[in-house]
């Protein structure tokens, strides 16, 4: 899965799974746009594992900065829900990098409540994030991707996308929207060169899931078949194969990534 030459955009990237998913395309040779609300702090730590990761890696034959810069990792302050930010996103990743071959829709938040207690203002804030920041990436994207008449978009959806979960309707309900865009984009976009797939992680390790109380954690472990809590690394690895050239003939798909939890 060899991605030297190719240019990715990574929405949350800063840390958790999107942390991994720029490493992971860095490792195996793309320039990495991070895009994250805050350019700073682990913004920048995630920017410097990425030049990390890449130092084996060989230097690609184009795609090379076109502005001096030496690192083939930047980062972009975003918030992608507004539209603006978005477009000056992906000016930015085609201005330094001349072209954007692979966009991963990782950004989301989190806002959970029983549906009777949830307010109207954290419905809103999971869906514009999540859904609508999904979209408006897709759609500033998508212009640059039909020209090239190439592109891999992997949208980061969830398992709870798919079965649901109690206290958090606003966050599965957006997930599942992702999981409809995703479909409706791959049969959009497909006669353009373009595939479009959405990866479904189910109990990942995340700063979130830490958070948990051991024991429920490893009661969570238990109803896995595998046996164990999900990394962010295996997720990355999905979204690597789903972004490279070896999966070129798979379109429209979800890949969940649980440990066969949902089996």
């Amino acid at each position: 899965m060899d991605l030297s030459g190719k240019t990715a955009v990574v929405t949350g990237g800063s840390r958790g799974i999107g942390r991994e998913i720029c490493i992971e395309l860095a490792k195996r040779g793309a320039n990495v746009v991070l895009c994250a609300r805050s350019a700073e702090g682990a913004a920048q730590e995630t920017a410097a594992l990425c030049e990390a990761a890449r130092a084996e890696s060989p230097a690609p034959a184009e795609g090379e900065p076109q502005n001096g810069q030496d690192p083939r990792t930047i980062v972009v302050a975003c918030n992608v829900a507004d539209a603006g930010d978005v477009k000056t996103l992906m000016e930015t990743a085609r201005r330094t990098f001349g072209r954007i071959d692979i966009l991963v829709n990782n950004a989301g938040i989190t806002k959970d409540g029983l549906l009777m207690r949830m307010k109207e203002e954290d419905f809103d804030a999971v869906i514009n994030t999540n859904l609508k920041g999904a979209f408006l990436c897709m759609k500033e994207v998508s212009g640059v991707m039909m020209r090239q008449r190439y592109g891999r978009i992997v949208n980061i959806s969830s398992v709870v996308g798919i079965h649901g979960n109690a206290g958090q309707m606003n966050y599965a309900a957006s997930k599942a929207g992702v999981i409809g865009m995703t479909k409706s984009m791959a049969r959009e976009l497909g006669s353009r060169g373009i595939t479009v797939n959405a990866v479904a992680p189910g109990f990942i390790d995340t700063d979130m899931t830490a958070a948990l109380a051991p024991d429920t954690r490893e009661k969570m472990a238990e109803q896995i078949p595998l046996k164990r809590i999900g990394t962010p690394q295996d997720v990355a690895k999905a979204v690597a194969f789903l972004a490279s050239d070896e999966a070129a003939y798979i379109t429209g798909q979800v890949l969940s990534v649980d440990g066969g939890m949902y089996t």
